[in-house]
Parts: C-alpha cells; sequence; structure tokens
C-alpha cells in the first residue's frame, strides 16, 4: 500500500511538473548589442510586455517605424488554437503558439495579409538564455526574407 502511494505520488509530481511551461512574463527591453538585427529594416521592437498565465499569453509591442511610436498587443493561447488579432490597416493576423516538447521553449507562427494580395509568414521562437529572453524571428514574403535575433533584458 505504501509502496502504491509513493508510486502515485512521485507520478503525479512528474505529470505537474512536466506540464509547465517555462514563464515569459515580464517587462523586457531590447538589447541591442547582443542582439543580431538587419541593418536597414528591423522589426524588433524596443520594449515588449508579456504576461503569461494558464493559457493565456498576451504580447505587448513598443515599437517605432520612420520616427513614429505605435504599440500592438496580441491576445495568444498555449493550446495550439489559431489566435486572431488585429493586423496592419484593417486586417487579421491569426497566429498559433507550438510549446516545444521540452517545454522550454515556444514557436508563435503568424500569416498576416498583405497590401498586394500575398501574404507575411512570421515565425518567433521564444526562448530564455542567462535571464534573457532571445527571440529569434524569421519572416517572409513577396518582399523577401528578414532574420534576425533578438535579445531581451527583464526590467
Amino acid at each position: 500500500m505504501k509502496k502504491t502511494l509513493f508510486l502515485l505520488g512521485t507520478l503525479l509530481i512528474s505529470v505537474v511538473a512536466s506540464a509547465q511551461v517555462i514563464d515569459f512574463s515580464g517587462t523586457w527591453k531590447l538589447n541591442t548589442s547582443k542582439s543580431k538585427l538587419n541593418e536597414q529594416f528591423s522589426m524588433a521592437p524596443k520594449e515588449i510586455i508579456v504576461v503569461q498565465k494558464d493559457n493565456d499569453f498576451n504580447l505587448e509591442r513598443h515599437s517605432s517605424f520612420q520616427d513614429q511610436e505605435f504599440t500592438t498587443k496580441d491576445k495568444l493561447t498555449l493550446d495550439g488554437k489559431e489566435c486572431i488579432n488585429p493586423g496592419w490597416q484593417d486586417t487579421q493576423k491569426k497566429s498559433v503558439v507550438k510549446i516545444a516538447d521540452d517545454k522550454k521553449s515556444m514557436t508563435i507562427t503568424t500569416k498576416i495579409p498583405m497590401n498586394d494580395g500575398g501574404e507575411m509568414s512570421l515565425i518567433e521562437v521564444y526562448k530564455m538564455d542567462n535571464g534573457n529572453l532571445l527571440i529569434d524571428s524569421k519572416a517572409s514574403s513577396s518582399f523577401g526574407d528578414l532574420a534576425e535575433t533578438m535579445v531581451f533584458d527583464k526590467q
């Protein structure tokens, strides 16, 4: 009986521990010196705010483009279901989050409609590296391909 209870307790603890996804919550500032950004055009936000709780992953990006500041807010879920958020110029972008098997990273795949009738495909891999948030980003559209590695310091 004691062995059975011990085995059930151990199994329960391992199941709960394995179900936990790394928590990316916090306010993060872009560290340009550690990042690998494109020289002519970068999609890297200056700051991101992540609120992650249970199945919810809320992402607020503070960016600038041509000397204009703007903020985007995305509400995502960690269950692999498609999430729809406002895109550019009254479009809707569709995103799916996939948690890595080891629970140490996640990939957000987003499709964004473009003015030319095509779409941009954006793949972002989130992971932690020595206390920093690291986002590997790859974008592809009719305008070309873009790849960056963004490193953020927690505030």
